[in-house]
């Protein structure tokens, strides 16, 4: 009796993709500006117009937001095949608020007099459309780490923004930026006047609407968007 000798072969393990492979830095690129959720999907604009009239609570309220849309998008997406349909935007927001509450308790700690300054708008971090809009259209569906670095990729782009429209409102409005004097004192001394616009809510839309009309014109891929 003979026996034959058969070889198994197993079937080739795929290969694992790499942390920062084209398309997870696509990801992390896109809302920066081809897809920035604050002027092409004009979204966050409240708050944008409300925190911008100084540098410094534009930057913290940036990487506030930035914290909470990351780890947010993160752990949702961890956990998103254990979540009822039914109940998901309540688990999602109950994620969403102990995030922001960590961001509002750590900036009464260390940074009280930006705290106050930036009011209720951190706790309105809780409602914003950048953050609940990317838990349902992405960290729902994606792994992860993709999911990660959408976060922070919207919070970012959120950021630029945020920074863009403080930089120039302090500048024109106060003469300073961060609290250093950038219009020298001989402009003052020679009738030159602070912006008082520059410190109420519209100039910020103005500053946005003018930076749309800037991206669309040098971005022909947006020329469409609405």
């Amino acid at each position: 009796m003979s026996t034959t000798d058969s070889t198994v072969q197993t079937a080739p393990k795929p290969k694992s993709e790499p942390l920062f492979s084209k398309k997870n830095l696509r990801t992390l690129r896109d809302p920066l500006d081809d897809n920035n959720p604050i002027t092409v999907q004009v979204l966050g604009i409240c708050s944008a117009l409300a925190v911008t009239v100084q540098v410094k609570p534009a930057i913290i309220m940036a990487l506030g937001v930035t914290f909470v849309t990351a780890f947010s998008n993160l752990i949702v997406s961890m956990v998103r095949n254990s979540i009822p349909t039914r109940v998901r935007i309540i688990v999602q927001l109950i994620i969403v608020a102990l995030l922001v509450t960590i961001v509002d308790q750590m900036l009464k700690a260390f940074m009280f007099d930006v705290s106050k300054k930036l009011s209720v708008f951190v706790g309105l971090i809780i409602t914003n459309c950048i953050v609940m809009g990317r838990l349902e259209a992405f960290a729902m569906a994606q792994k992860p780490w993709r999911s990660f670095l959408d976060g922070i990729g919207n919070g970012l782009g959120y950021g630029i923004i945020l920074v863009v429209v403080a930089v120039i409102r302090e500048l024109f409005g106060a003469g300073k930026i961060l609290g250093f004097q950038i219009i020298p004192q001989w402009f003052y001394d020679h009738g030159y006047v602070n912006n008082g616009l520059m410190v109420l809510p519209p100039a910020a839309l103005f500053i946005i609407g003018l930076y749309i009309w800037w991206q669309r014109a040098r971005n022909i891929k947006l020329i469409n968007v609405s």
